[in-house]
């Protein structure tokens, strides 16, 4: 009921009514915990002209030195002002976290925090209590949240199992584990009090309190019931028992499933005459492993030579190797989706998927086969189109070598790809083609000019205190709305480094708030060893007071990302693929959402809203990635200042989608694939049929690599060797189960806005008028509106507003276009 959500946050469009103003010393001293702390691309590629104020051209020159020159990051990152006060300053300017024994303290005092929760909502025998019951649960679930969100983004950065951890590492890992750990366990023995739960029924029974109640507070207690649903709260006993051990064998499956994920073989050799058209680069690396007239292939080397080897047998075997995991893998996953299955049951649900699905935009699995079907059709012309191309290279491959013709394979598709890849111009063939018109700085630069022109909000750099980052290159950007001013922090991680974990992430460190009055009268007469009220609140950590009045904790959010740590000897800044800065798009489109979502009220803050709206914003970025209009904000040579070719960009475009649909079938495959998974099929003995199986076929044995072969043969134009088991290998299967389709499913409706938004009118992407209606219609919500009202306010389109079978095809019927 109270768990942590992985996710991000969101905004809502419902404030508060203007209240009388605190006491102005209240007032003054917040404000000073805050100081501390398809078109022609040559025709759009344009100047623009700059409104900015001569402070925010500042900012704007400074965003761009500070990722690109390590001499001005130092000059500009140094110490200054009261010594006094900068001694205090801890990890994220948490008053707690200024060494590794931190940890332990912050989690002991948030645990006591949220054990006086427990008390006082427990204890609630009043209207008024009632009424507050939303707001309390949801102070309960941040701090929660607080702890174990935070603990759990230093676990990540300290997780790289290819570097050897320092000491020093290896403390502040152990330390946030054993925080998170204590907080999580903790919110497990919440989720098995039966009192809270009482307490909310009690309160939406009641219908002068529910008529009181916002529409936040109304979402935030219905979110809160369906978690308490899914976690069979309210069985007997030793049904509840048996709930609770399956789940935690669920967790404990997963973590090994994905611990496993990998070929059962791992070293394969073929005669060296065999390995004609080796990529050279492999060849040169793999030399001191080939000897005695063989070639040697190991991890990922295998599949890299699966795209350049000549010979078609070497190309299967290769290809087998790569897609088949051991026999115990396949039990770990087939465990763990009965598992599911079986504690869906035990919850009154048909099946892991309908459990999952019922607060999602899709609302069921027979919605999402109805948008995966819609889509395939759409997809399947373009991608058939795709692999005949293909086709065309390997049938003159064979006419030359005087065979007959043959059919395209599932090992000849990246083969072939990559041949054809090579026809490209030579300046569009390789991944920094583009990279010296996009230095980091001028990235980011490009980033808070955007977001000025579209929403009215700026990244401006601050210069951190000490201790307050986890190493000497995370920047630290205020985020500053033109009407609000300061609304959000943005720590920005993005070169690799020893122990980092490098897959890029966004992490939600702490969510937008409303801190109330009742709050902070209690916090003042027992505020400890704090040195305000508004420390005590918020743990030091970034806050605001609004124009009204009120305080709201800000979201601090981690954008992390892997690009490499440039030597700074020759004064290159660092520079960035084109896919590198499609990355960087992607994360900051999370951001975006997280810092322009700032709801009351935690739970349904920033990109704490359905899974299948959370990508969205993100991959709606992607699209601005490569548009003229927006490249030309900032798109310069580093050295000479040049602007981009547009001939360069288009055709670069051109080649990174040239197997879009392709790409697109094969995750239709693999989300239609997530859904039988999770279907009743998984459970015992099912007599459930669907278009999959007859209730004959449903009573067999539950066989997850039949189901993965049917699949192919439903969805993919080439089928797969039948020694391929890949589900095994398919690690969104535990961390997405029945939600995989939301990607594509947002790719669809990102398109649309694209398209219909977007791309209406002079301005193009860089429309204010735009970037306003996709704020005031989505951005702001957050979680605190239903996904498909806000789908139907951007596009304005009344008839999807109120989702089901018919909107979930409509939205498959767009079809996916990048």
């Amino acid at each position: 009921m109270l768990r942590s959500i992985r996710k991000q946050a969101w905004i809502c469009v419902k404030r508060q009514s203007p209240q009388r103003r605190w006491q102005q010393s209240l007032a003054t001293a917040a404000v000073a915990t805050v100081g501390r702390d398809t078109h022609s691309l040559s025709g759009r590629l344009t100047s623009l002209v700059d409104h900015s104020t001569p402070g925010a051209q500042n900012d704007d020159q400074n965003i761009r030195q500070i990722f690109d020159s390590q001499k001005f990051w130092r000059e500009f990152s140094q110490p200054s002002g009261n010594q006094e006060l900068r001694r205090w300053t801890g990890l994220f300017q948490n008053r707690y976290l200024v060494d590794g024994h931190g940890f332990r303290a912050f989690a002991e005092t948030t645990l006591e925090k949220a054990k006086k929760q427990v008390s006082k909502i427990l204890n609630i025998s009043t209207l008024q209590g009632y009424k507050n019951i939303a707001r309390d649960l949801d102070t309960l679930s941040d701090l929660l949240c607080r702890v174990i969100d935070l603990c759990d983004f230093v676990r990540a950065t300290y997780s790289n199992p290819e570097v050897r951890p320092t000491h020093s590492d290896i403390e502040i890992r152990a330390a946030a584990t054993s925080a998170y750990v204590m907080m999580f366990e903790y919110m497990n023995v919440l989720n098995t009090t039966t009192g809270l739960y009482d307490q909310l029924k009690k309160a939406l029974e009641m219908p002068e309190v529910v008529q009181s109640w916002s529409e936040e507070e109304k979402i935030t207690a219905q979110i809160l019931m369906r978690d308490f649903a899914k976690s069979a709260i309210d069985l007997p006993p030793a049904q509840r028992k048996r709930f609770v051990d399956s789940s935690s064998e669920i967790n404990r499956l997963g973590s090994e499933f994905v611990d496993n994920l990998r070929p059962e073989k791992n070293k394969v050799s073929f005669p060296n005459a065999a390995m004609k058209g080796l990529d050279p680069w492999l060849a040169k690396q793999l030399a001191p492993y080939t000897r005695w007239g063989k070639t040697v292939l190991v991890g990922r080397g295998i599949e890299t030579a699966s795209r350049s080897v000549h010979n078609e047998d070497v190309r299967r075997e290769l290809y087998v190797t790569n897609r088949r995991v051991a026999r115990d893998q396949i039990d770990r996953l087939e465990q763990l989706l009965k598992l599911r299955a079986e504690i869906a049951s035990l919850s009154g649900f048909p099946s892991f998927a309908h459990m999952t699905l019922g607060d999602k935009m899709a609302k069921s699995p027979e919605s999402v086969d109805k948008f995966l079907q819609a889509l395939h059709r759409k997809n399947k012309g373009r991608a058939e189109q795709e692999y005949s191309e293909l086709l065309q290279l390997k049938q003159h491959d064979r006419l030359r070598a005087g065979k007959a013709n043959a059919q395209l394979n599932a090992w000849d598709k990246d083969y072939y790809a990559s041949q054809q890849s090579t026809q490209a111009p030579s300046r569009t063939r390789h991944p920094d083609s583009l990279s010296a018109y996009f230095s980091l700085g001028t990235v980011m630069q490009g980033l808070s000019r955007l977001f000025s022109r579209l929403y009215g909000l700026r990244l401006v750099p601050r210069p951190p205190m000490p201790g307050e980052t986890w190493d000497e290159e995370v920047r630290r950007l205020d985020v500053m709305d033109e009407n609000e001013g300061h609304v959000a922090v943005v720590y920005c991680d993005l070169f690799k480094r020893g122990l980092k974990n490098p897959n890029p992430a966004h992490f939600t460190l702490r969510c937008s708030r409303h801190i109330s009055r009742e709050e902070i009268a209690e916090t003042q007469s027992s505020r400890g060893s704090h040195h305000d009220t508004i420390e005590a609140l918020t743990d030091g950590m970034a806050s605001t007071v609004t124009s009204t009045g009120e305080l709201y904790q800000l979201p601090t959010i981690a954008l992390i990302c892997d690009f490499a740590r440039p030597s700074w000897e020759d004064r290159t800044p660092p520079l960035l693929s084109f896919r590198e800065v499609q990355t960087l798009f992607h994360e900051m489109g999370h951001a975006l959402h997280s810092f322009v979502g700032r709801t009351s009220m935690q739970n349904v803050s920033g990109t704490r809203c359905a899974t299948d709206l959370a990508e969205l914003p993100s991959v709606l970025m992607e699209h601005f990635a490569t548009a003229p209009e927006v490249l030309a904000l900032f798109a310069r040579h580093w050295a000479t200042d040049a602007p981009l070719p547009p001939a360069l960009l288009q055709t670069t475009v051109a080649l990174h989608t040239h197997h879009e649909a392709s790409d697109i079938e094969t995750q239709i495959v693999l989300a239609a694939l997530d859904q039988v998974y999770h279907s009743p099929l998984a459970l015992p003995s099912s007599s459930w049929s669907s278009s999959w199986s007859s209730s004959a076929a449903a009573a067999a044995p539950f066989d997850t690599t039949k189901l993965y072969h049917d699949v192919v043969a439903r969805y993919a134009s080439i089928p797969e060797p039948p020694e391929s088991n890949w589900q095994g290998l398919f690690g969104h299967l535990f961390g997405y189960g029945a939600t995989y389709y939301a990607y594509l499913f947002d790719r669809a409706i990102a398109g649309r806005i694209w398209k219909e938004v977007f791309q209406r009118g002079n301005q193009g992407a860089v429309s204010s008028e735009a970037g306003g209606r996709f704020r005031e219609e989505l951005l702001r919500w957050g979680g605190s509106r239903d996904g498909w009202a806000c789908v139907a306010g951007v596009l304005g389109d009344e008839r999807l507003a109120e989702g089901g079978e018919k909107a979930m095809e409509r939205v498959g019927e767009w079809g996916v276009h990048d």
